[in-house]
């Protein structure tokens, strides 16, 4: 329960308070609108009591004067509502959804591994939408329901406090039963929204992987996959369907046996001379307007309950520890010299499976480390430690003799460049690609990263050159074009420390050629990192790791691995011999 109340109040600080204004000049027009739709229930008293029964046309006129008014003021204040709350309930979705995308992106790399970004997409876009049934007209709607009920049952105890104490009864057991029947909603709202962020997050494997789909003939899987999902959907909707039915059927049994107590009473109290007709008239009129905005509330209480149910997953996400959030990284290291000290790193992305252990190196500046081994050994383990994706579970990294957990994400990766063995390329054109790095690049280093990269080599015969739209992750260009790309992308960022990821795996033998050399420039006077299973890439880097099994096996430059005869020398050897 205390759960409950403190996910109220942060709802109340956080999404109410901050549209205070909007939110009280709608409460102010749903009061007037409703005030002035009690208005025709008020004037049928007088209607059949006065105007009728005395023949008053003076009076008749006067009623129809003022109900016309009543009707013209309610149509324009829900005009009003609608359209101020609706927008402001669309403004702070957009407000939400990039707080959101930006909790997002600041989360680490860990969570990204363990999530689907299809997932992610629904969890941005879908789960805040449920807002606008809290800011927007929603719950001003049942405000004003409470309002309008609250008026009416005063009204109606003025009428006839016997009939009204008969009607109080089954709207009560009425609330009693939403109460419990909403609270127990809740949870299969959330699971709904869990639901369709995994079918949207597989839906968007499925179409970003179509070329495998197709390749493999594995469509009908796909499609029973999709099923499955679609249909878990299904299931769960047809729960909370059913049970918003039976909630809006015992309300239809309870009002009715109400109503026709009602008659009964009412019948009688008339016989009796205890209600004139008027008044029996202005009392079902009256008790229309203090039941039909509880029946809608029911119906709000949904939307809302969903609402609620989709910031519930939202708070979850917007409670997770960001990068930046540890309290420990707040130097911000500057410009960086580049020597990088591994001492005694472990590391593990499960407790039970260590993938690095107590792994020491050392790295001075504008040096150039190569890491070889087999698939799986460690590799871009290391390099994800020093790219700051990940954290070691003990020993520390220093980078210029300062340990890296506590430097800001910000001051450090802005002088870090990327070039990885299936380098992501944006749609868009290659322009914006090789600018990604640096927006704000002018014109000269940007031609100066297409040479150095030798992409104008392949942009010269494209009638757009670097304007041609390549494609949802580049597709349209082939593999040596895109790591051409993304090369150019880590020259304009002009980092101070440089990962290479399998850089030219992607390449053929002339792209590989061209690339080598446009490597040499861009690794002078910068730390890099290189990961190659093409050892005769790496012959002139001046320190080379071999991991395997998490540890460094041998260490050294190229011709003493190959002098010593060991896992290197085995290694170099049999990729001479293919």
């Amino acid at each position: 329960m205390n759960r409950e109340r403190i996910s109220y109040s942060k709802i109340i600080k956080t999404i109410i308070y901050p549209h205070k204004k909007t939110i009280f000049i709608g409460l102010i027009l749903i009061i007037i609108s409703r005030i002035s739709g009690l208005i025709l229930p008020g004037a049928s008293k007088y209607l059949i009591d006065e105007v009728i029964q005395k023949n008053d046309f003076k009076l008749l006129k006067l009623l129809l004067i003022v109900v016309a008014c009543a009707i013209v003021v309610q149509s324009i204040t829900s005009f009003l509502l609608t359209r101020i709350m609706s927008v402001e309930a669309q403004r702070f979705i957009s407000e939400l959804r990039v707080r959101v995308q930006q909790k997002v992106l600041s989360l680490p790399i860990l969570f990204f591994d363990n999530n689907k970004s299809g997932t992610l997409v629904s969890r941005v876009i879908n789960d805040v939408e449920g807002v606008r049934n809290i800011v927007g007209t929603g719950l001003v709607q049942l405000i004003g329901g409470i309002i309008t009920s609250s008026i009416s049952l005063f009204i109606l105890f003025t009428i006839s406090t016997s009939l009204t104490l008969m009607v109080l009864i089954p709207v009560l057991v009425f609330g009693i039963i939403s109460y419990f029947a909403f609270k127990k909603i809740r949870p299969v709202f959330k699971q709904r929204r869990k639901i369709e962020a995994e079918v949207t997050g597989r839906l968007t494997e499925t179409l970003g992987g179509i070329r495998i789909v197709k390749g493999f003939n594995a469509a009908s899987f796909e499609i029973e996959v999709f099923k499955t999902g679609v249909t878990a959907i299904f299931n769960n909707v047809k729960s909370t369907l059913t049970a918003t039915s039976i909630i809006y059927s015992i309300a239809t049994l309870l009002l009715g046996f109400a109503s026709l107590a009602i008659m009964g009473i009412g019948g009688y109290k008339i016989m009796t001379n205890e209600l004139t007709m008027g008044e029996f008239l202005s009392f079902t009129l009256y008790l229309g307007f203090m039941v039909a905005p509880i029946v809608q509330m029911s119906n709000i209480s949904t939307q809302l309950t969903e609402a609620f149910s989709g910031l519930d997953r939202t708070e979850e996400l917007m409670n997770m520890e960001s990068e930046e959030s540890n309290p420990k990284r707040k130097v911000n290291i500057g410009k960086i010299v580049g020597e990088i000290q591994f001492n005694n790193v472990c590391f593990s992305y499960h407790d039970d499976n260590p993938i690095l252990k107590n792994v020491t190196f050392n790295v001075s500046s504008g040096q150039t480390i190569a890491l070889v081994g087999s698939s799986g050994s460690g590799k871009s383990t290391i390099a994800g430690l020093i790219a700051s994706f990940y954290n070691p579970n003990s020993g520390s990294i220093l980078i210029d003799d300062i340990d890296l957990s506590t430097i800001t994400v910000d001051s450090y990766r802005s002088q870090l460049g990327l070039v990885l063995q299936d380098d992501f390329l944006f749609e868009g054109t290659i322009k914006d690609n090789i600018l990604f790095a640096k927006p704000k690049a002018t014109d000269e280093e940007l031609k100066q990263a297409i040479q150095q990269a030798y992409v104008d080599e392949f942009t010269d015969r494209f009638e757009k050159g670097i304007n041609t739209v390549i494609g949802e992750r580049g597709i349209k260009l082939s593999g040596g074009q895109r790591q051409r790309v993304a090369i150019a992308r880590a020259i304009i960022a002009n980092p101070r420390i440089l990962i290479l990821d399998e850089a030219t795996s992607s390449l053929d033998s002339e792209s590989e050629m061209l690339i080598q050399k446009s490597l040499e420039n861009l690794t002078a006077g910068r730390t890099t990192i290189v990961i190659a299973h093409r050892l005769s890439t790496i012959k002139k880097a001046d320190q080379i790791l071999v991991i395997e099994n998490g540890q460094i096996l041998e260490k050294g430059k190229h011709d003493e691995l190959i002098k010593s005869e060991g896992r290197y020398f085995h290694l170099f050897t049999y990729q001479s011999r293919i």
